[in-house]
């Protein structure tokens, strides 16, 4: 589950953390890892919420809220994602297939270097990419990159993406191959 929200409860005892599960299911009493973002925490789930009635199994494309004790509040945020723990890790580099949308849709020249926001799930992170055989690429063109994060994120190969610069959206990608 890719959180998309973080809620304190009962005085910061407890926290709250949204979003969509994307594959498997969460029951109640399940350990979770916290993956992304420096975090690496693991938490036992106390109560799953599903349109504010308690449910004891969550699965696929449900929109929950998974409670959990003995998480800071602060040590969790939008772009973690929850998961068995084990079964994704992070990644600060990785290569891709990336494409650039038209002109007329925001997309400018990219050129090894440049400094482009990447969105994959609900994390957004700065990231600096790196071309290979080409110097530019142009709008409506593909290219092979590898993208360097400022911070790691949960990764899997094929999993899709999408990046801003100079804050309008430029393209996609697809995740080819996790790196470090």
């Amino acid at each position: 589950m890719s959180v998309e929200d973080v809620f304190c409860l009962r005085q910061g005892r407890m926290v709250m953390l949204t979003g969509r599960i994307e594959r498997g299911r969460v029951r109640k009493g399940d350990e979770v890892e916290i993956v992304g973002l420096g975090s690496g925490a693991t938490a036992r789930v106390v109560a799953i919420d599903a349109s504010h009635v308690r449910i004891d199994e969550a699965g696929v494309d449900m929109n929950v809220g998974v409670l959990l004790r003995g998480v800071a509040a602060d040590g969790v945020e939008r772009g973690h994602v929850l998961a068995t723990p084990g079964s994704i890790s992070a990644h600060a580099c990785f290569a891709a297939d990336m494409t650039l949308l038209s002109e007329e849709q925001g997309g400018a020249d990219v050129v090894s270097g440049d400094h482009l926001r990447f969105y994959t799930r609900s994390a957004a992170v700065w990231g600096t990419v790196t071309l290979h055989g080409v110097d530019v690429v142009r709008p409506l063109h593909r290219a092979e990159v590898t993208v360097t994060l400022e911070e790691p994120v949960a990764l899997e190969e094929a999993q899709p993406f999408a990046f801003r610069q100079r804050g309008s959206a430029a393209g996609s990608g697809t995740v080819t191959r996790l790196l470090r």
